[in-house]
């Protein structure tokens, strides 16, 4: 066994470690501050208990982010085009291919922009980092059906537009962004293929996530839209948390959200979702072009 892959190992198990630390310190704090919503409805004191939420989320990310650079001795270059605000609505999504995206992502946008609200699977519930982000930072819950599950049940899209646009309707109250990975999953070759994609680096982007955070919360005007690209080709947590993907580049782009796909009815609106897709493809047209264009 090599020093190098002894050392590798090492700062493996302690990023993980750090990780679940401060995850753990973060979480146990929302817990101990949210605790009091069970028995005080009164609005303002929630409105309160969520704002403190919000900077608690934000200087855990803050945490996160300082100490996995420094572990792995390499700083994440972010690059941001425009000015972005703690003080507007967005609608954000990126390119998903590692189990690093979220860290980056966040890191990237923290203190700049509102903290993430990410559509979460739902069938993840039982996972605690999951249970308590919906419980204490009111992450929604979206749920995925196959193709085959709608066509035997259509009323599940129903029910599932009307109980997204409810856990969204909160977001309303103070400026927030909604995330979500349009590709819905992550991106590998095996599945690159399986979908004959039309994109060289991606998967095709599902509108629905975004596309229904948008009909939800009326205030947003803006996409953020983040592009990550690794040096590296590994993709899983453990090459995450041993280094391997911290030589990263993530391009933030801040586009103006068309004014005649405002305040549409997605599920309803079939002429809504195609021009929604065809935006959306138009993005993921240049977000392709830029992933072939970066160097390391």
């Amino acid at each position: 066994v090599s020093v190098r892959t002894i050392k590798s190992f090492l700062i493996g198990i302690t990023t993980f470690l750090d990780i679940a630390v401060i995850l753990s310190i973060g979480f146990g704090l929302l817990v101990v501050i949210n605790s009091p919503r069970i028995i005080i409805k009164y609005r303002p004191f929630k409105r309160f208990l969520h704002k403190l939420s919000n900077l608690i989320g934000d200087l855990t990310v803050k945490s996160l982010s300082i100490s996995i650079q420094f572990l792995h001795q390499k700083k994440w270059s972010f690059f941001i085009e425009e000015d972005i605000s703690m003080d507007e609505w967005y609608l954000a999504t990126s390119n998903h291919s590692s189990w690093g995206d979220v860290f980056c992502s966040l890191a990237a946008t923290n203190f700049k922009a509102p903290l993430f609200k990410i559509f979460m699977k739902k069938d993840l519930w039982w996972l605690p980092p999951i249970f308590l982000a919906n419980v204490t930072l009111n992450m929604p819950f979206v749920n995925r059906h196959s193709k085959q599950q709608l066509e035997q049940n259509p009323n599940l899209r129903k029910l599932d537009y009307q109980n997204t646009i409810a856990s969204c309707k909160r977001f309303e109250r103070q400026p927030t962004t909604i995330f979500s990975f349009a590709e819905g999953t992550r991106n590998n070759p095996k599945k690159h293929a399986e979908q004959n994609s039309p994109y060289k680096n991606l998967l095709a982007p599902k509108i629905g996530g975004i596309a229904l955070g948008l009909s939800a919360v009326p205030k947003i005007d803006y996409l953020l839209d983040f592009t990550i690209v690794y040096k590296s080709k590994k993709r899983s947590f453990w090459d995450f948390c041993i280094g391997d993907l911290s030589d990263v580049k993530v391009f933030v782009k801040k586009l103006r959200i068309p004014e005649s796909l405002k305040r549409r009815d997605y599920l309803n609106d079939p002429s809504y979702r195609t021009e929604f897709r065809d935006w959306l493809d138009g993005v993921w047209v240049e977000k392709d072009k830029l992933i072939d264009s970066v160097k390391f």
